[in-house]
């Protein structure tokens, strides 16, 4: 069973650029399909990247172009890198690992593996 941490929030300007890191433990992360999602106070849980055992990618279309995600199976880590952030980017962000089923790699809110979380806060 895998165990998430996530680390490399915090509060940028308007414009700015974060980068996050999901460091696995107890299992490696080449055996899971990954993601990271993100929930403001008051609305539900959102996914902003997925990136699958592959290294195939999805973004929604709110951060594509601005955020990457990578996966670095040799140091056990998830990286998000997030470009060009805006105050609607703020939010607790939350690393999420799934095992792949019957060859397909899904990772949603219903992905049973999860980290604690760490705040992004953007300011205008």
């Amino acid at each position: 069973q895998v165990q998430l941490q996530e680390s490399g929030g915090g509060s940028v300007q308007s414009g700015g650029a974060l980068s996050l890191t999901c460091a696995a433990s107890g299992d490696s992360i080449s055996n899971y399909c990954m993601g990271w999602f993100r929930q403001a106070p008051g609305k539900g849980r959102e996914v902003v990247a997925t990136i699958a055992i592959n290294g195939g990618t999805l973004y929604p279309d709110s951060v594509k172009g601005r955020f990457t995600i990578s996966r670095d199976n040799s140091k056990n880590t998830v990286n998000l890198q997030m470009n060009s952030l805006k105050p609607v980017d703020t939010a607790m962000y939350y690393c999420a690992a799934n095992s792949p089923r019957f060859g397909a790699c899904v990772v949603n809110k219903y992905s049973p593996y999860w980290g604690q979380g760490t705040q992004v806060t953007v300011s205008s």
